[in-house]
């Protein structure tokens, strides 16, 4: 490939819009000061055809019969790759249908057939993963895959470690060079991405589910639809039922400052999520009327409304508290949830008013930031205040119920897991996070609240949807 063809891609990729500088939500939940956005080119057919010649350079040295495509972006520079060399393609289907064949690959091949896979962008290289391993639960070979750009933060290496060896167009490095030096981008803006990849050169991927402990791999959990039965609250007998009928178990943590972008989330990511969770104390323009709204939204989407309140005081104040107010949580809340350091008054407090009504209590057993203090003997007592006021408390927010001495405890409790992201990790305010699949599949959770990653998306109905797909995946595996 010469200088000048490069070049002129990477003007291109500029000039359409499909590099971008601000500041984004990517994938993995990292914010990034640039944005690669390659599913604008399916809309210039030249541009789409060039980048397809410029991979077929890479490709054709390594030693392949057959193309894949990384869905859904990678997909259309596959085909054409696929037309344009004449090489025979593959599909991975990203959710499989209960009807028809049930493939998850669809394509003609046979076992031990070598296989290019080709993808758009590269991060951490789990995309990639995610389709090479289906590739090769079909007896195919896959040692290659090539990329129009790498973003050059870590992925290379994650793929390496897989046996999987990257070939890329394009360095992310070489874009910002290329931008700066035809004045497209100013060097303080290029130097704050460069910063930022520094920062950011590992970004790991989820442990793969062959490499799930065998005890975890031996703990099979019962349904949702089956503990909908054993709950004896009418919040969480509806949550699980919602969470079956609908096949999500996902969480949206909707931690905005207006009622107004709160209410704008709940419709977008409404009908991919079992639960809602709320912070209403943080809405600078609350009305009363919010509440009306948003349950409007909650009835027409199928989903219950969990307001993270945290009660934290004795029995007589969180009654107050509870039905009292500007915010009367408990005309429209479905669930909330209370820490137990006051003692089982909270709850009997709480109980008092919110039983009747038919709502819900998650207690507080463990927490995701860095350094808490909810931990053992703590969560071995939320548990005992559980089980002696099942009528109304539903269940717990934890971490990693697994590791609990008595196991996840009774499956009429549902646990809910906050600190979720595609990528683990933490942030600067001691937020630790982990990915749908270990907390559902290696932490024994049932619920994931993912925050950030799916509000700061530029397409958050979009995002929630992956988070969807992942975590129900998750859960049916633990089901098997």
């Amino acid at each position: 490939m010469d200088k000048a063809s490069l070049e002129a891609l990477i003007l291109e990729l500029h000039d359409i819009e499909a590099v971008k500088f601000g500041s984004f939500t990517l994938k993995s939940g990292i914010v990034s000061p640039i944005y690669i956005d390659l599913r604008l080119i399916v809309s210039f057919p030249s541009l789409l055809l060039r980048i397809s010649d410029l991979l077929s350079q890479l490709a054709f040295p390594l030693p392949f019969s057959l193309v894949c495509g990384v869905p859904y972006t990678a997909l259309p520079i596959a085909s054409v790759f696929s037309v344009n060399k004449s090489v025979p393609m593959l599909m991975r289907r990203k959710e499989v249908k209960a009807y028809g064949t049930g493939k998850v690959i669809e394509g003609k091949y046979e076992s031990g057939e070598r296989v290019l896979v080709i993808e758009d962008l590269v991060t951490s290289g789990a995309s990639v993963l995610e389709t090479v391993g289906p590739l090769k639960n079909e007896g195919l070979v896959v040692d290659d895959a090539v990329v129009v750009i790498d973003r050059e933060q870590g992925g290379r290496e994650n793929l390496a470690n897989n046996g999987i060896q990257l070939h890329a167009i394009l360095k992310l490095s070489e874009v910002l060079s290329v931008l700066v030096a035809r004045g497209k981008v100013t060097q303080e803006k290029a130097q704050e991405v460069r910063n930022f990849l520094d920062a950011n050169r590992s970004v790991s991927v989820p442990k793969p589910a062959s490499e799930v402990s065998a005890k975890t791999a031996s703990r099979v959990r019962v349904s949702y639809g089956e503990r909908a039965k054993l709950s004896k609250n009418p919040a969480g007998k509806r949550l699980f039922e919602v969470m079956e009928e609908k096949q999500t178990n996902l969480c949206v943590a909707a931690d905005v400052g207006t009622a107004k972008e709160l209410l704008e989330i709940a419709e977008k990511v409404g009908p991919e999520i079992c639960l809602l969770k709320t912070h209403v104390d943080i809405l600078s323009d609350f009305t009363p009327d919010f509440c009306s709204r948003l349950r409007a939204i909650a009835d027409k989407h199928n989903f219950l409304i969990f307001e993270d309140r945290k009660f934290a005081d004795i029995g007589n104040t969180v009654t107050m508290q509870y039905e009292g107010g500007i915010f009367r949580i408990l005309d429209w809340a479905d669930i909330t949830n209370a820490h137990i350091i006051p003692g089982p008054g909270i709850v009997d407090g709480l109980k008092l008013k919110g039983l009747s009504k038919g709502t819900g209590l998650l207690l507080l057993a463990e927490m995701s930031s860095k350094g808490n203090l909810a931990q053992g003997d703590y969560t071995a007592t939320a548990v005992k205040i559980a089980e002696l006021h099942s009528d109304f408390v539903i269940g717990f927010i934890s971490v990693n119920p697994a590791s609990w001495k008595s196991g996840p405890s009774d499956p009429a409790f549902i646990h809910a897991t906050p600190g979720v992201r595609m990528i683990s990790g933490g942030d600067a305010l001691g937020q630790q996070y982990n990915t749908p699949h270990s907390v559902i599949q290696e932490r024994g959770s049932d619920i994931i609240i993912v925050g950030r990653g799916i509000i700061k998306a530029n397409n958050p109905a979009e995002i929630a949807r992956e988070y969807r797909v992942q975590g129900w995946e998750a859960y049916k595996s633990s089901c098997a």
